[in-house]
């Protein structure tokens, strides 16, 4: 058996859950399946996979595994895709999910262009404030920040994406800058609320150890875009994606703190079923949201 022939049979594997599902989806008998884990597990030396009657589950080492080969598995379409520039023209309906402010701000001017370079693909994009689950939506592509839970899905990085600690200029002349996370129990912070919790617990990096700080605030919103309002305004020190800070930033009116610290990812993501990165119109799409946002320099074009 092939090296990606292993990588294919174990994602359908783990994707089904099951030794008699994944048989029939492979045309195979399910001693053949468990055969093929079997030697699988031999070869690398580890168990991958816990089975009982009802179902399987993966080890640690399993769902290792699963991440890496979806990854490189991905990669080789992408490759093949680049190499062989799809036969396929690109066309017909793609389903696009994006945040609201983010989908405004930059989703949505980007699809603007991309439909005038392939005009035979429609494009419906859907912006919620909570991410949506892939095969209950019927999606074919969403943007999301962070990492990515859902194991039957692809995630295509498309950008970079920090969280930055920032105010105004004039609430930094009047309660001063800090210079370490814990000065900003001093400050008061704006707290945004999100899945009916209050994100009062901020976290920092510095040389592998990581600091949590129970900030406090007169201000607390379930709105992002409020929060930067309010910190625009002067009221306090808000934590907020790059993204949305940037032109204010570039602009003067708010300053970052804390920089040299590291915050919880925010990076950019483009997520995908892995059956529909064999569509043209999708693969079309994927490239060009990552080519939207890297500027002639090669850095973020948010800045």
């Amino acid at each position: 058996m092939d090296t990606l022939s292993e990588f294919t049979f174990f994602i359908t594997l783990s994707r089904n859950g099951s030794l008699s599902s994944t048989a029939r989806e492979l045309n195979l008998t399910p001693s053949a399946v468990t055969k093929r884990l079997s030697n699988l597990e031999a070869r690398l030396g580890v168990r991958l996979i816990n089975r009982t009657t009802r179902r399987l589950s993966l080890t640690n080492e399993g769902e290792i595994y699963l991440k890496y080969v979806k990854n490189i598995v991905n990669q080789i379409d992408e490759m093949e895709s680049v190499v062989s520039k799809r036969r396929d023209s690109p066309k017909g309906l793609l389903r696009v999910n994006a945040p609201l402010g983010f989908g405004r701000n930059y989703i949505a001017p980007i699809v603007s262009e991309f439909i005038n370079e392939y005009p035979d693909i429609e494009v419906q994009l859907m912006l919620t404030d909570r991410p949506i689950s892939l095969p209950d939506e019927s999606i074919d592509v969403c943007i999301r920040f962070g990492t990515v839970p859902d194991s039957r899905a692809f995630a295509r990085k498309i950008a970079p994406n920090r969280r930055l600690i920032c105010a105004s200029p004039s609430y930094f002349e009047k309660r001063g800058k800090p210079n370490v996370p814990a000065d900003l129990l001093e400050h008061n912070c704006i707290v945004i609320k999100q899945s009916q919790q209050v994100a009062t617990a901020w976290r920092f990096n510095s040389d592998d150890n990581e600091e949590v700080i129970k900030v406090k605030g007169s201000l607390v919103t379930n709105d992002g875009e409020i929060a930067l309002r309010w910190a625009l305004d002067g009221h306090g020190v808000v934590m907020r994606a790059e993204w949305d800070l940037a032109k204010y930033i570039r602009q003067g009116k708010l300053e970052i703190a804390l920089e040299e610290y590291e915050t919880p990812n925010a990076d950019i993501y483009a997520v995908y079923m892995e059956k529909l990165n064999l569509s043209a119109r999708v693969t079309c799409f994927l490239d060009y949201l990552k080519e939207s946002f890297i500027s002639e320099d090669n850095t973020r074009s948010f800045w």
